[in-house]
């Protein structure tokens, strides 16, 4: 019985839905059709002719006749829109008490929803309620203020530079530039837009984007980013300043799975020439992590040359020994050192069927198990490769000179603005499987020597479909060493060579310290003697 009911009030309420648009369409085309011919009346004025006056008079009837109109059929549309959000709220009712008691009708399911798009709403209006935007925030110190950018149409002025470092520029990203656009010409939408102008009547001004001025945009993570942007009005000292909120949504799931990482072996490819004392320090730290902690790796030295490789042979002979560890490939190239080269090599020397997953590395690099799990969880093939920022340690004398002996090596392994920096420029140390590196066309093999060669690779990637997960890692650091630019490099390499040199050493304040030691110790000495 009650489910007839209830389905009778369904039909009743889809009749009247129907019959309440069949009404509004019927209004519509009442005030839209033209007046007939015979209907029209000639207007005579007494003077016995017509005028301009008196056609303004006719057309002013005319508007205020259609404007009435028109007010009336809003009134009736709204009327309608009430009375159809009652019915739907009775039958949401109705089918809230099924439901309730189990007896909502098959195929009416769908109809019990709840009002998303209200709670959106809702959610979005918290979030600008939240934001510093009408008001200010009480913050605990200088350091928790989010700063804006400025920009106009042609350049972002930003303190964040990225790896740019241009202070200003135009946005690279194409996503960057979309954004600051797409909200230009939201502003001048909303400002040309017939709400503003009925806000302001006297207003005749139009808006273009040459009247935009600048504009601040800054971005708070959990709740949106605000853009306040300032336009020229109709005079020298008017102006029209426009705030907008671009809100976060909620988080959404994407997906939830388990990943197995049993059977991940990881290829460490290192391509070496000379330098033996550094590969025993590297495979120190090998046999911790590798060997002792992880244990799914194979590890693939692609050695240029023959001086110092007997010393080499020797730290892998040592190694397998003592640990019993067998998983490694010692391949020797009779030919000048190239990174791309020796990568390239190891690469594809790999003769097992599975499809194994490549770490690119060099000897003067320490990592830890996390970043193991980090590179076996970020790299996917046929989907995404992983190219992490390592953090670059600065030379240990200067940083450390204040003490008579140097920290150990752990204890100096630190993410400090004082101990080193992100090398965010740096793409050489990547994980990518190898299937992905084989069809992507490997390293340009042309490339002799020192740098590039990992640029042009990081390149192909990023013109192709795969994702790139470009990230700092904490569990890898490139230990400092002496670096020394060779005078047969080419005028860019050399160049290259030389800044990477300089920013190796120590950071833009403890090179101040040096180069104004000097002065430092005169002031030093001055105050002793002030004192005495």
């Amino acid at each position: 019985m009650f489910k007839r009911w209830l389905l009778a009030l369904v039909a009743r309420v889809g009749l009247i839905v129907l019959g309440l648009c069949c009404c509004l369409s019927i209004f519509y085309l009442l005030a839209c059709k033209p007046a007939s011919n015979s209907s029209q009346q000639p207007v005579m004025w007494s003077a016995g002719a017509t005028s301009k006056e008196g056609y303004m008079a006719l057309l002013q009837e005319r508007e205020d006749s259609h404007r009435h109109y028109i007010n009336s059929l809003m009134k009736q549309i709204a009327q309608l829109k009430d009375a159809l959000q009652e019915r739907t709220q009775q039958l949401q009712e109705s089918l809230d008490k099924a439901k309730t008691k189990g007896i909502l009708p098959q195929g009416l399911e769908s109809l019990h929803k709840t009002p998303v798009q209200a709670d959106l709403k809702e959610f979005f209006r918290s979030q600008l309620n939240q934001v510093e935007v009408n008001s200010g925030v009480k913050l605990p110190s200088e350091y928790a203020l989010i700063p804006f950018d400025t920009f106009t149409l042609q350049r972002v002025y930003q303190l964040e530079t990225g790896l740019t470092r241009h202070p200003a520029e135009r946005p690279v990203r194409k996503d960057r530039r979309d954004e600051l656009m797409g909200t230009v010409e939201t502003a001048l939408h909303v400002l040309n837009g017939p709400q503003q102008h009925a806000d302001n009547i006297r207003r005749k001004h139009t808006y273009s984007p040459s009247d935009f001025i600048q504009g601040l945009t800054r971005t708070e993570r959990n709740r949106g980013s605000v853009y306040e942007l300032m336009f020229r009005g109709s005079s020298q000292q008017d102006f029209t300043q426009l705030v907008l909120f671009r809100p976060f949504g909620p988080v959404l799931k994407v997906k939830s799975e388990m990943v197995n990482t049993r059977g991940m072996i990881i290829n460490i490819i290192v391509p070496l020439s000379k330098r033996a004392d550094a590969f025993r320090q590297f495979m120190s730290n090998f046999r911790e992590v590798c060997i002792q902690q992880d244990g799914r790796v194979h590890l693939t030295v692609v050695y240029f040359g023959r001086d110092q490789i007997d010393r080499v042979k020797a730290v892998l002979d040592q190694t397998t020994r003592e640990t019993r560890f067998r998983s490694f490939t010692l391949i020797q190239l009779n030919e000048e050192f190239s990174r791309g080269r020796g990568l390239d090599v190891g690469a594809r020397a790999w003769r097992r069927s599975q499809n194994v997953l490549l770490f690119f590395c060099d000897v003067d690099i320490h990592f830890t198990a996390d970043f193991l799990t980090s590179c076996r969880l970020n790299a996917e093939p046929g989907k995404k490769v992983y190219y992490p920022v390592l953090f670059s340690q600065y030379n240990p004398s200067i940083i450390y000179s204040n003490q008579t002996l140097l920290p150990s090596l752990q204890q100096q392994l630190v993410i400090r603005k004082e101990s080193g920096f992100w090398r965010d420029f740096g793409f050489g140390m990547t994980c990518q499987y190898r299937s992905d590196f084989i069809n992507i066309g490997g390293f340009d093999r042309s490339i002799k020597g020192w740098g590039l060669e990992d640029v042009h690779l990081y390149r192909k990637y990023l013109h192709s479909k795969l994702m790139v997960i470009r990230s700092p890692s904490r569990g890898l650091f490139h230990l400092w060493h002496e670096k020394s630019c060779a005078d047969e490099l080419p005028p860019d390499k050399y160049k290259m060579c030389m800044q990477t040199k300089a920013m190796s050493e120590a950071s833009h304040g403890q090179l101040g310290e040096l180069f104004f030691r000097r002065e430092i110790e005169l002031h030093l000495n001055s105050q002793k003697l002030r004192e005495n």
